[in-house]
């Protein structure tokens, strides 16, 4: 990736925060209609998507850019630390469930099509457990996800299971 596709995409992130910080509800209802739609299906959301997509986005970039869209406008957080595997660690350690590990494993295995729905399962539990999320780390992630070495998987995975073992380790020694 250039850096001036990563700009561009910092640059949209940094948009959707300003929506946040200026309580602008009116634009944030209108990316929020996109949740649960196949990405660039919602006309209330072109005005505030399309004028941001790169001039030469792939397909599936402009699908992630709707599909960031109508996430963070359903869970407009300040910027979290780590990816989605850190998210669901800390959601696991909270709700201590076999139930959370399941669908973070759902996650992983989601092919880019099912992709949408198992985010914003994944969000609505960010929200309900009130864990901010890296909105610039998971839109960088979600680019690569088709990647052949499953590189998003393997680090989300990393981030969930690694830390999650030294927390258990800790607790053994105890």
């Amino acid at each position: 990736m250039t850096s001036e596709r990563a700009a561009e995409q910092h640059r949209y992130i940094g948009f959707l925060h300003s929506l946040r910080k200026k309580e602008d509800r009116g634009s944030l209802a209108s990316l929020r209609r996109g949740l649960g739609k196949p990405p660039a299906t919602v006309p209330e959301m072109f005005p505030l998507v399309i004028p941001r997509l790169p001039a030469e986005a792939t397909r599936w970039e402009e699908e992630l850019y709707f599909l960031i869209g109508s996430l963070f406008a359903y869970h407009p957080t300040p910027e979290g630390k780590g990816d989605m595997g850190e998210v669901f660690r800390q959601i696991s350690l909270k709700a201590d469930s076999k139930s959370i590990e399941n669908r973070f494993v759902a996650l992983l295995r989601a092919h880019r099509d099912d992709l949408k729905d198992h985010l914003r399962h994944a969000i609505a539990l960010a929200k309900s457990n009130e864990i901010n999320v890296n909105w610039n780390e998971l839109f960088r992630d979600l680019k690569r996800w088709n990647s052949s070495y499953q590189t998003t998987q393997r680090k989300w995975a990393n981030s969930f299971w690694k830390e999650r073992m030294e927390v258990v380790e800790e607790k053994e020694v105890e």
